[in-house]
């Protein structure tokens, strides 16, 4: 049986992280210059509003 590759494993986990990272400070970045566009993962701004009632005539 192969011996697991934990120097493999661990260096995956490191790009993975570092990935992450870069990630987190491009969107930060984004941010700053347009502060008012809506970000990728904002829930609230990608729903539309709930839809109105008309009113109920008595």
């Amino acid at each position: 049986m192969a011996t697991p590759n934990y120097g493999y494993e661990k260096r995956q986990r490191e790009l993975a992280k570092k990935s992450k990272k870069a990630e987190k400070l491009r969107e930060k970045a984004d941010r700053k210059v347009n502060p008012d566009a809506p970000a990728e993962g904002d829930v609230d701004a990608v729903q539309p509003p709930p839809p109105t009632t008309p009113p109920v005539a008595e």
